[in-house]
């Protein structure tokens, strides 16, 4: 029986302290130190709730097609023009961030294409790498010498090279060197430069479109992948890229053409939560302002809005965690395998609702040197 196998396998996990489940509903009095609402446009949905049904009454839940065999493409054609004005460059929707990379990363996959992805890539582009059988090899995390190293090695014969990167690295919250990859890109023709902004767009740049509108890079690099399921509180995925590259991925990402569509009353919420995302000047400069002190207060530097408290251990992370549940601050262990071994962690991730007061307790649990 293949239960009886499972249930062995279950039991190895649960021995390491790193059998998953389904985390209970929170409790409304919590401290969200563990979700991705970075912005609190989720927190605060409920506020643009009328606005909503009074400006998009025909938005539909589903619909019932693909992109390619639906009519119901109103709402998905107005959020798609509206972010190519923002980026001034085409853009193409995704149900999510995993179907963008996975869709994206095949199509991609053309013959003498090598891809070269940092190490800390996202879980969804190896899965992208693997599934379509790409021809790929990793370079140490933001080590532009060995990156430099592998492309001199790796890719003399290879007539396309993609270079994939996240913009702010989901575990460790530092930024990749888009200055330094745009300019090793103007050296080589061949080098496809490919930015995951999930966690940059909302956070950074001066209408939130994420670390490459913050460096100035927008216009420099291949493709740009942001979602919609994280600061901006909704759900699905788009990818920024020239109008021939959109139209080779309107053919070829099979994630794209063979899914049914994003509900149009989903891309109607999306297009209103970017309209409040691109102003929300404050509450950028505050959560800004909060990452930097709270990790004055740890004896860290941050980068961004992502955090990481190593423990080293998943029976020590998990201790932790149930320890701040108890102070009333929602924070969850990170284990194997979305760490390496030792990587073992918790992650805080602080939004645009949050205070300093909000985190004395969090300061005080971290720093008692009996935790």
């Amino acid at each position: 029986m293949i239960d009886n196998e499972l249930e062995t396998l279950l039991s190895v996990l649960e021995s390491e302290n790193r059998c998953r489940r389904i985390p209970a509903q929170g409790h409304s009095d919590m401290v969200d130190l563990c979700s991705n609402d970075y912005l609190g446009l989720g927190q605060r949905s409920i506020e643009w709730r009328e606005e909503f049904l009074y400006r998009f009454p025909d938005a539909a839940m589903t619909s019932s097609a693909s992109r390619l065999l639906s009519r119901r493409q109103y709402h998905h054609l107005l959020l798609e023009d509206r972010l190519e004005a923002l980026y001034r460059r085409p853009a193409l929707l995704f149900n999510s961030g995993y179907h963008a990379n996975v869709g994206c990363i095949g199509a991609l996959n053309l013959p003498s294409t090598l891809f070269v992805t940092d190490r800390l890539i996202h879980a969804s582009a190896i899965d992208g790498l693997r599934t379509c059988g790409a021809e790929f090899v990793r370079f140490r995390h933001n080590d532009m010498e060995h990156l430099e190293r592998v492309l001199t090695a790796k890719g003399k014969d290879f007539r396309h090279i993609v270079v994939m990167v996240e913009s702010v690295y989901s575990m460790d919250g530092d930024l990749a060197p888009l200055d330094s990859l745009v300019r090793l890109k103007q050296k080589d023709n061949r080098i496809i430069l490919y930015v995951d902004e999930a966690h940059g767009v909302g956070v950074f740049g001066e209408q939130g479109l994420g670390l490459c509108e913050q460096t100035a890079c927008l216009d420099r690099i291949d493709l740009i992948v942001g979602t919609a399921g994280k600061a901006l509180a909704s759900a699905g995925a788009y990818v920024i890229c020239s109008s021939v590259m959109k139209r080779w991925l309107l053919n070829s990402a099979r994630s794209f053409i063979f899914s049914t569509a994003l509900p149009p009353a989903c891309c109607a919420w999306t297009l209103l939560m970017l309209e409040k995302m691109t102003v929300m000047h404050t509450e950028r400069n505050h959560l800004r302002n909060l990452w930097q002190w709270l990790g004055t207060q740890l004896g860290q530097v941050a980068h961004s809005q992502i955090l990481p408290y190593l423990t080293g251990d998943a029976a020590k992370a998990l201790t932790l965690a149930d320890r701040l549940h108890t102070a009333g601050l929602d924070v969850l262990p990170i284990r194997r395998p979305t760490v390496p071994p030792g990587g073992e962690r918790l992650r805080l991730s602080l939004n645009a609702l949050l205070t300093e007061a909000d985190l004395f307790p969090l300061i005080a649990i971290l720093s008692d040197k009996n935790k």
